[in-house]
């Protein structure tokens, strides 16, 4: 998800959609440590997805 993306966003669609990655991230973890994760680069892209929402919503939260 672009930075730019969020900025579309209300407080509480970024704080699910924090959430579907963090299950998703759950998820490739899990498929890693049994040997079943073939794309190996999405762990990378779900980390930086769940950083960019958290900072956009620390922006929001001090814009107050």
């Amino acid at each position: 998800m672009k930075a730019n993306e969020l900025k579309d966003l209300s407080t509480s669609e970024m704080i699910e959609k924090e959430k579907e990655y963090k299950d998703e991230l759950f998820n490739l973890r899990f498929q890693l440590a049994t040997g079943q994760l073939e794309n190996t680069a999405r762990l990378k892209e779900v980390r930086k997805s769940i950083a960019r929402i958290k900072t956009a919503l620390r922006q929001a939260e001090l814009k107050k």
